[in-house]
C-alpha cells in the first residue's frame, strides 16, 4: 500500500491539482490530508475537489481549519494576527454548509503502512495543532513531545518546511506545504510505503497566481506574490520562528 500525505494546502487549488496529478501517476492507494485545507483563496473549491476523489481519503484538522470552523460558529479568531483575520472571516463565509465536515475531522490518525509499520499523523505535534518546531529545535526539547506516541514514524506539517529527523526512538517527518511553502516555489508532499519519499511538485506559478488574484479573497494579491511566486526562504522562516518554538 502506498499513501500520499498532503498538508497545508491553504486553499491553493492549482497547487493541489498539480499534486493530485502526480498522486494519480504514482498509483497511490490512500491519501492523508494533514490539516489546514481551507484558510486561503479557494477554500470551498479545494475541499470539494478532495471530497470528490475516488481514492480513500483521511482528514485530520489543522489549527487553520479549527479557526475557520470557530469563525463559522461565531467566534472571533483572536489567535490570528489582526491583518489576517479578514481572510479567516471570508473563508468562514465561503465554507457555509461544510460545518459538519470540518467538525468531524479528528486531530490525529494512525495507519498501518507496509514497510513502515504504524504511522502516526498529526498537524503540528502529537499534543497540539499549533506548536512549532523545526530542524534546529534541540532534541532534548522534543523528546517529551513525542515520548509515548508508540509509533516508529510520525508525520506532521504546520511549519510549511519539509524535514526528516529522529527524536529519541521516533522518526519525525514533516511533509511540507502543498499551497504555502517556505523555500523554493512549488508544492511539497510526502509519499509513504514501502519507504519515505519527500516530494516536490512543480506547477505553473504564473497561471496559479492569476487564478488566485481573480478570487475575492482579501489577501489574494499578497498570497499570489508571497506564497506562490516568491515564498519566504527556509532560512528566513527558521530565524523568524526561533523564538516561538514549542511555546
Amino acid at each position: 500500500m502506498r499513501v500520499a500525505a498532503i498538508y497545508d494546502i491553504h486553499g491553493n487549488l492549482p497547487a493541489l491539482e498539480a499534486v493530485l496529478g502526480e498522486i494519480r501517476a504514482e498509483g497511490v492507494d490512500e491519501i492523508v490530508v494533514g490539516g489546514d485545507v481551507v484558510p486561503g483563496p479557494m477554500p470551498r473549491e479545494t475541499l470539494a475537489r478532495l471530497l470528490e476523489l475516488d481514492v480513500p481519503i483521511h482528514f485530520i484538522r489543522g489549527n487553520g481549519d479549527r479557526v475557520v470552523l470557530n469563525a463559522m460558529e461565531g467566534a472571533e479568531p483572536g489567535e490570528v494576527p489582526e491583518p489576517y483575520r479578514a481572510g479567516i472571516h471570508w473563508a468562514a463565509t465561503e465554507m457555509r454548509g461544510y460545518e459538519p465536515v470540518l467538525a468531524g475531522w479528528p486531530l490525529t490518525l494512525a495507519l498501518e503502512i507496509p514497510g513502515l509499520g504504524e504511522v502516526f499523523f498529526c498537524h503540528a505535534t502529537p499534543r497540539s495543532d499549533s506548536e512549532i518546531f523545526t530542524r534546529r529545535t534541540p532534541e532534548a526539547r522534543l523528546v517529551p513531545v513525542f515520548d509515548g506516541v508508540g509509533a516508529p514514524l510520525v508525520v506532521c506539517g504546520h511549519t510549511h518546511m519539509q524535514l526528516d529527523r529522529t527524536v529519541g526512538p521516533t522518526r519525525v517527518v514533516n511533509a511540507g506545504s502543498v499551497g504555502m511553502p517556505f523555500g523554493e516555489p512549488g508544492a511539497y508532499w510526502l509519499l509513504l510505503g514501502p519507504g519515505v519519499e519527500l516530494r516536490h511538485t512543480r506547477y505553473d506559478l504564473e497561471a496559479a497566481a492569476a487564478r488566485i488574484r481573480a478570487t475575492a479573497y482579501p489577501e489574494a494579491e499578497a498570497f499570489a506574490a508571497r506564497n506562490v511566486l516568491q515564498p519566504p526562504t527556509e532560512a528566513d522562516m527558521l530565524d523568524a520562528w526561533a523564538g516561538a518554538e514549542l511555546e
